[in-house]
């Protein structure tokens, strides 16, 4: 999700769109409510993303953690994930991506917490194949995320994790066992992939 600057292909009143690129609803457009500095995560960098991810989202359990738009969990569902936990603290934020999945008939595929993102962690209800972490640009929330994530035990053996964050924010806290699986650039952006150890 991140917030940064909006971006999002702007619709009429106000709206912005979201697009999906692959996968069962690839090219379906969806209009989304842009919050303050919503920037849902670029086409160009979620085409790299699952590029990467696709040997593995087949039948995967995923969460999108701080979803915003819900770009991640989406895409991630279309190319054909089981199951996506989308989690917000903004009520606004997962009651649009519920009228998504109504709209995509994929409400048995997902579910929407609005918490924040350790709360759902602590809960620990299910393994987790595929994170998606991608919080608001310049609050040094990725560290407390990835340590609240490693303690609840929530990572299923050979999980992905995903890490968006700003070019020019300093990343701490990675795991040493967490191997650096792909890492780039997109203009203001650095995405990561990493493959944690979880024995």
């Amino acid at each position: 999700m991140a917030r940064s600057n909006s971006r999002g292909h702007g619709t009429a009143k106000g709206q912005s769109q979201l697009r999906i690129i692959g996968g069962q609803w690839r090219s379906r457009k969806l209009a989304f409510t842009p919050a303050q500095g919503l920037r849902p995560t670029s086409d160009r960098i979620r085409e790299t993303l699952f590029n990467w991810l696709a040997p593995s989202i087949a039948d995967a359990r995923c969460a999108d953690l701080f979803a915003g738009s819900g770009a991640l969990g989406l895409e991630a569902l279309s190319r054909g994930a089981s199951h996506c936990d989308f989690v917000d603290s903004a009520a606004a934020a997962t009651a649009q991506i519920n009228t998504h999945l109504s709209s995509l008939d994929a409400q048995a595929r997902a579910q929407c917490h609005s918490c924040q993102a350790n709360t759902y962690l602590q809960k620990g209800n299910h393994k987790l194949d595929i994170v998606f972490i991608d919080p608001p640009f310049g609050f040094n929330l990725v560290s407390p995320t990835i340590d609240q994530l490693v303690s609840s035990q929530i990572l299923a053996p050979e999980s992905l994790v995903y890490v968006e964050t700003a070019k020019d924010e300093s990343l701490y806290g990675i795991p040493a066992n967490w191997t650096l699986h792909r890492e780039k650039t997109a203009g203001d952006v650095s995405y990561r992939l990493y493959c944690p150890q979880t024995d």
